[in-house]
Order: structure tokens, then sequence, then C-alpha cells
């Protein structure tokens, strides 16, 4: 359970952060196809005997790559570059699932997040990735902002656009493989995603959206692991849902 807080707790304050660049660039899916990538690399190390965590991690960040490229080569369009990863990576993980005799309790607890597959060395490397990830983001802060934005006028401004977008989905794919034990390989995207969105609808300064998502994803992670754990729910459904409850919450008072 405090294994579990503690990670908990780490993944939401980073997820806001990259999910405010990714929504604003309307490139949301980004997050769904890597956590697609990344139940190939579940797969991968359990049919191998190894972290699945690890190989989830280095699944994500090698598509994240590749999608890029794909991207920015400007011969496949960024939405069917996704489309591209996503399905093959869904096959791949079917085929090798099917060779190790299919689904099992543990897939499970990754498909859909368990605090209690939450180990002393997950807290480790989520600790140290997730500095590394903050570390980042406050380095290239600017050029995100700036790419987000606008991107022609940054190019033209002489701003690496290559760059800061490479950066950007490889710290996607980071924080995707992180979670992975908290919300789960098909609830990842929701936890990037789903506070932005609710703090958008408040129409703040870009700053203070940050906070409000942060605040937000804070809340909705404490809460659902203490509910999911008292009451024997998933983790990361039961995540999602207090998320949703939280914007349907604001989207109703803003409207009204």
């Amino acid at each position: 359970m405090t294994r579990g807080l503690e990670a908990g707790i780490i993944i939401s304050i980073i997820s806001p952060l990259i999910g405010i660049f990714l929504v604003l660039k309307r490139y949301s899916l980004i997050a769904d196809t890597l956590a697609h990538v990344s139940l190939a690399g579940v797969a991968i190390g359990l049919f191998l005997g190894v972290n699945p965590i690890l190989t989830a991690l280095i699944t994500a960040v090698l598509a994240s790559l590749g999608i890029e490229r794909l991207r920015s080569s400007r011969k496949v369009y960024g939405e069917s570059a996704l489309a591209l990863f996503l399905s093959g990576s869904l096959a791949l993980a079917i085929v090798i699932l099917s060779l190790a005799r299919g689904f099992n309790a543990n897939l499970f607890n990754y498909l859909f997040g368990s605090i209690v597959t939450v180990t002393s060395n997950d807290i480790y490397t989520i600790s140290i990735l997730s500095v590394t990830v903050i570390f980042i983001l406050a380095f290239f802060y600017k050029e995100l902002v700036y790419v987000t934005f606008d991107e022609e006028a940054a190019r033209v401004s002489g701003v690496p656009v290559r760059l800061v977008n490479t950066v950007l989905i490889i710290l996607t794919a980071l924080t995707v493989g992180l979670a992975i034990p908290i919300v789960g390989v098909l609830l990842i995207a929701a936890l990037i995603v789903i506070p932005v969105i609710a703090a958008l609808q408040l129409r703040r300064s870009f700053l203070k959206t940050i906070l409000y998502a942060e605040a937000i994803s804070l809340i909705s992670v404490i809460s659902g692991i203490f509910v999911s754990f008292y009451i024997n729910l998933s983790t990361g459904g039961t995540i999602v849902l207090i998320m949703i409850a939280i914007f349907v919450v604001i989207f109703a008072i803003k409207r009204s």
C-alpha cells in the first residue's frame, strides 16, 4: 500500500506536465498509442521472464523515436503513424501472449493496474526517471511552450523544433512506462490527458492550468488508491473514474 501510494504520487505529478503539451498540440492519441506499445513490452517481459516495466520502457522509447521519425518525414501523416504503431504493437502483444499460453493474473495487473505489483525496485526506478523527466522539461520549457502554441513560428525563429518534439515524445514514452503499475496499460492515456482537459475548463493562464491539473491528478490518484485498496476495486479504474467525475463537475459548473 505504501509503495503503491508513493509511486502514485510521483506519477500523478509528472503526468500532467507531459499531458499539457500533448493536449494543446492536439497530440493526445500518442499516449494511447505508446500505452499499446508498452503492452507489447510487457508481453515481451513476461515471455522472457524479465522485469516487464523495463521492457515496456524500452519498447515505448524506441517506438516514440520511430513515430516521430515517420511524422517528421512528412511521408506518413501523424495520425497514420500512430495508427500503424498502435495496431502493430497490439498485434505483436497478442502473438507473444499466445506463445506464452495467453493471459494470466500478472498480465491482468499490468493491464488495469494494481498497487500490489509495485516493488521497492520499481519505486527507485520511478523516482530516478521522474526526476530526469522533470529536469528535462524544465530545461526545454520555453522551447516546448513556443513549439506547442506555434510550431511554424518557432521553426522560423530558429528553435530546433524536431529536437523539441523528439524530447517531448520520449518523455511521454517514459511517463507511460512508469505509470503502468498504477493505472495499467489500458488506462495510462487517461492519467496523462484527463486532468489537463479538466483544468483547461477553468480557462486560466498556462501556468495556473498546470497547477490545477496537478491538483486534480494528485487528488484523483491518492483518493483512488485508498478507495480501491479498502473496497477491493481495480486501482486504475477507480482513479480514472474519479478523474472523470471531477471533470464532469468542473464542466457542469463552468457551463452553468
